[in-house]
C-alpha cells in the first residue's frame, strides 16, 4: 500500500474523510511508479501503515466499505491489518457488481472507462483520492438507479442501531428540511410507506404526531426513515408514483389508484373547426392533458379561452345553438357562427395542443437538482416518458448516449403523463430542451 483515501458518506453527503500517502517500507516497483506517479522519494517521510491504522479503524467503524472491485481493496486492507495481528472486518459493496446489475450493456466496467461513459469527471486517475471521489459519484448514481431499494434495505437490516426500540424524535431530528422522497421501514428493512414532500422533516413530524388510526399504526411499526433529496418537486412526484406502484407499501393504498379524473380532448366538428372538450378521463382515448378534478379542468379552460381568444361554444363553456356570449361582447371572432376563418381559429387551437401535450415530442425537462451545481433531467422520447436522472455538466445533457446512461429508466403510464403535464402547466419558467435526434 502506497496511498489511501477514505470518504465517509452518509447516503447524502461526505461527513468525514482521510487521505494519506503510506510508506510501504520497501522499494516501489517501476510499473506502479508509471501508473500512479508515486515514487519512493515521495514516501520517505510518509507515515507507515501502523501509524494510520487506528484512524482507518475509527473512520470505518459501523460502515460498509464501498469500492470499485471491493474484494481487492478489502483484501489489501485485511493483509495490512493482519501484519499488525488485528482482525479487520467490515461489510463491503462492490461498484463493479452493482454497475453490471443496474447499468447493463456498458462496453467496459473499468472505473476510468465507466465514469467517462457516464459523464462523471475523473481527476488524478490511479491516485487514491481521485479514484475514491469518482467511485463515490458513481455510487450516488447507482443509489438513484436502485429502484428496488435493495442497497438501502440491506443496510437497515445489518445496522444494529435500528434493531432497538425506535425513538421517533431522533428520526425527526435527522430528517432534512428539503424537497424529496422518504421511506418508512420496519426493523427488517421492509418499506411500509413512501411519501414525498417539499419539507421532509415537517412531513415526517406530522406522521409521528398524528392521532389517526393509520398514524398510530405507523408510529408503532417504524424503526427507520430513509430519504432521497430530489431538489425538484417534479422528480419527487414521479419517484413517489413509480415506487409506490413497484413496492406496494401497506400504508400507501390511496396512491395505487389513478391520480387524475378529468382530461382535455379535441375533435373536429361538422364545420371543420377543432373543438376542445373537458370530459371524464377515458383510458381508451389519448388526452391532450389531464386534471385532478373537474374544477381545475374548467379553470384551465377559462384561462386558455381568454389567452387564445377561443370560442366559448367550441370549448364547451357556453352551451348554445347560436353564438356564444363572448361573441356578443366582441371577444370571440365568430367561430361559433362560422364567421371566423377556419384555418386561423384552428391554428390557435393547435398551439394549445402542441404546448400542453408532449405527444410525439423528443425533449428533456430541466429542473432543480439536489445541490446548487446540479440539475435534474426528465427524458421524453417520441412522447414517451423514459425516466429521470441528475447531471452537473452541460455536455451530459447534450450527448444523448451519456444522457440515456445516467437516466434511471421508469415506467410510462397515464399517472406519469398527468404528473408531468400538470407540473409543466403550473411552472411557466421550467426549462424544456427539444432533442433533435434521439437513439433508443
Amino acid at each position: 500500500m502506497t496511498e489511501i483515501a477514505i470518504y465517509k458518506f452518509d447516503g447524502h453527503e461526505i461527513v468525514d474523510q482521510f487521505i494519506s500517502l503510506v510508506n510501504p517500507e520497501r522499494e516501489i516497483q517501476p510499473f506502479v511508479v508509471n501508473l500512479t506517479g508515486i515514487n519512493s522519494n515521495m514516501l520517505k517521510n510518509a507515515p507507515k501503515f501502523y501509524e494510520i491504522a487506528k484512524r482507518i479503524v475509527e473512520i470505518t467503524e459501523g460502515c460498509i466499505i464501498v469500492a470499485h472491485n471491493a474484494k481487492f481493496d478489502y483484501r489489501i486492507l485485511r493483509v495490512e491489518f493482519k501484519r499488525l495481528e488485528y482482525e479487520f472486518k467490515r461489510k463491503t459493496l462492490c461498484t463493479v457488481e452493482l454497475s453490471k446489475k443496474l447499468i447493463p450493456d456498458m462496453d467496459s466496467y473499468s472505473l476510468g472507462k465507466l465514469v467517462r461513459a457516464l459523464g462523471i469527471p475523473l481527476s488524478d486517475r490511479h491516485r487514491a483520492s481521485g479514484d475514491a471521489q469518482a467511485t463515490l459519484k458513481l455510487f450516488k448514481l447507482l443509489l438513484s438507479k436502485d429502484t428496488e431499494k435493495t442497497i438501502i434495505q440491506e443496510k437497515i437490516r445489518v445496522e444494529p442501531k435500528f434493531q432497538i426500540e425506535p425513538r421517533l424524535k431522533d428520526i425527526i431530528d435527522e430528517a432534512p428540511t428539503a424537497t424529496g422522497v422518504y421511506y418508512m421501514h420496519k426493523d427488517d428493512g421492509e418499506i411500509i410507506y413512501i411519501g414525498k414532500s417539499k419539507n421532509i422533516k415537517k412531513r415526517i413530524n406530522q406522521h409521528f404526531t398524528g392521532t389517526t388510526p393509520k398514524s398510530k399504526k405507523m408510529q408503532l411499526m417504524v424503526t427507520a426513515v430513509t430519504y432521497e433529496k430530489t431538489g425538484s418537486e417534479l422528480v419527487a412526484l414521479l419517484k413517489e408514483s413509480e415506487e409506490v406502484k413497484r413496492k406496494k407499501p401497506i400504508f400507501n393504498r390511496a396512491l395505487r389508484r389513478s391520480i387524475f379524473t378529468h382530461a382535455l380532448y379535441s375533435f373536429e366538428d361538422e364545420n371543420g373547426y377543432i373543438n376542445l372538450k373537458i370530459d371524464k378521463a377515458d383510458g381508451r382515448k389519448q388526452p391532450i392533458t389531464t386534471f385532478s378534478n373537474r374544477q381545475s379542468a374548467k379553470s384551465f379552460m377559462f384561462k386558455i379561452v381568454q389567452d387564445y381568444k377561443l370560442c366559448q361554444k367550441l370549448t364547451g363553456l357556453y352551451p348554445t345553438k347560436s353564438n356564444c356570449f363572448n361573441y356578443t361582447i366582441k371577444e370571440c371572432e365568430g367561430a361559433c357562427v362560422q364567421e371566423e376563418d377556419i384555418i386561423n381559429y384552428n391554428n390557435r387551437v393547435q398551439k394549445i395542443i402542441d404546448k400542453y401535450s408532449y405527444d410525439n415530442q423528443n425533449m428533456v425537462i430541466i429542473d432543480r437538482g439536489r445541490d446548487i451545481d446540479e440539475r435534474s433531467a426528465i427524458l421524453i422520447e417520441n412522447g414517451v416518458f423514459k425516466g429521470l436522472g441528475f447531471y452537473n455538466l452541460n455536455y451530459q445533457i447534450n450527448n444523448i448516449e451519456i444522457l440515456e446512461s445516467i437516466i434511471t429508466p421508469m415506467e410510462n403510464n397515464r399517472d406519469v403523463q398527468h404528473i408531468i403535464q400538470n407540473y409543466v402547466r403550473r411552472n411557466k419558467r421550467l426549462k424544456v430542451v427539444q432533442l433533435e435526434n434521439t437513439q433508443t
